[in-house]
């Protein structure tokens, strides 16, 4: 015998039970409204989660006026074609900008880096998640004539009054990564820094240089131009980094190859990791725990940037007050063999005659 039960989408009513609130304050955490604690919003949004409540979004939205529909887009390079879903980062950081857009009731759609001016007047959107801005980027200017809220990941260099953005603890990134290498025993810890307009390589490079400056430890950077060919200038200014005198005796890199750009730089001069020297980068591919040896990561946390920026956005649009607009994620380090020095081989004593 079949059943002929038909599943329902859980009410309000059961998901302010399994959280411990009211119907009211369900309805401000799932759409972004209301003077909510932070722990208040992410318990409901949990319940929700646990019960399979989803709103009804896009027919609320037409109801409304809105579309329904959030916008993600990267930084373009002219004609140049980037495949950002290739890299980890912007990968992770969709899928789950897409999983909490979804929750919230809301299409997500992933657009195009490379749209014209009259296309980004005209898409119909409700407001955008802009990944990675470059210093000239145009969108920005683009969606502020349009009066469309927009949430980057990353800060501008250049701010505006109206700037919202999620971005990395720059600060306490460096701090967890050269730290973990000075106490590994490192003292000339050298960055191979790219070139870039973006802000993420700039205030990298400045976290770092304060850091060191604070220690009392020399600033080693080696400048590299990302592009055309990445991959080889940053094996190119690892290089210089190994030829000086004295040499570095750790190297990081910032974006998500470098681990393996400054291995290669290192096995060209004979050096042996982490016996010679101590290797970390920043990035999210889970690769660097079988290369050999294992690489030292630090994670931006783009799981949970994808979450924190379809809140913001999510806030932004409904005109939530007392939005903090500037919200600043922890990094993660994740230690492994490359920066893990073996301890001196003892010296053999001689036997006696």
């Amino acid at each position: 015998m079949t059943s002929s039960r038909v599943w329902q989408r859980p009410t309000l009513g059961a998901v302010a039970e399994r959280a411990g609130v009211s119907t009211a304050t369900v309805s401000n955490a799932l759409n972004g409204t209301g003077r909510l604690s932070e722990a208040t919003r992410q318990r409901v949004l949990t319940a929700a989660r646990e019960l399979g409540h989803a709103q009804a979004g896009t027919a609320r939205a037409v109801a409304r006026g809105s579309t329904g529909v959030l916008g993600l887009t990267t930084t373009a390079y002219g004609d140049l074609p980037v495949s950002y879903t290739e890299i980890p980062y912007y990968a992770q950081l969709t899928l789950s900008a897409m999983a909490a857009a979804h929750e919230r009731g809301y299409i997500l759609m992933v657009m195009p880096n490379s749209l014209t001016p009259w296309m980004w007047l005209n898409m119909p959107m409700d407001g955008v998640i802009h990944v990675a801005p470059r210093t000239d980027d145009p969108v920005g200017s683009l969606l502020r004539e349009r009066g469309i809220p927009m949430v980057t990941d990353g800060r501008l260099l250049r701010p505006h009054w109206n700037d919202a953005w999620v971005d990395t603890d720059h600060d306490a990134a460096m701090s967890l990564l050269l730290g973990h290498l000075a106490e590994s025993g490192a003292r000339r810890i050298a960055l191979s820094q790219p070139v870039h307009d973006d802000p993420y390589a700039r205030l990298t490079g400045r976290a770092y240089t304060s850091w060191c400056a604070e220690h009392g430890m020399p600033a080693l950077v080696e400048e590299y131009a990302v592009l055309p060919d990445y991959f080889t200038a940053e094996r190119e200014a690892v290089g210089r980094l190994l030829d000086r005198d004295p040499r570095p005796d750790a190297v990081i890199g910032v974006y998500s190859d470098s681990g393996h750009n400054i291995l290669a730089a290192a096995r060209q001069r004979g050096l042996r990791v982490p016996r010679d020297l101590l290797v970390a980068c920043v990035s999210e591919d889970p690769d660097y725990a079988t290369t050999n040896p294992s690489i030292t990561t630090l994670s931006l946390r783009p799981d949970r940037v994808g979450v924190e920026v379809v809140d913001l956005l999510i806030s932004l649009i409904n005109a939530r007050g007392g939005v903090n607009r500037h919200r600043a994620i922890q990094p993660v380090l994740i230690p492994r063999r490359s920066t893990r020095k073996p301890p001196p081989t003892p010296r053999r004593r001689e036997r006696p005659e």
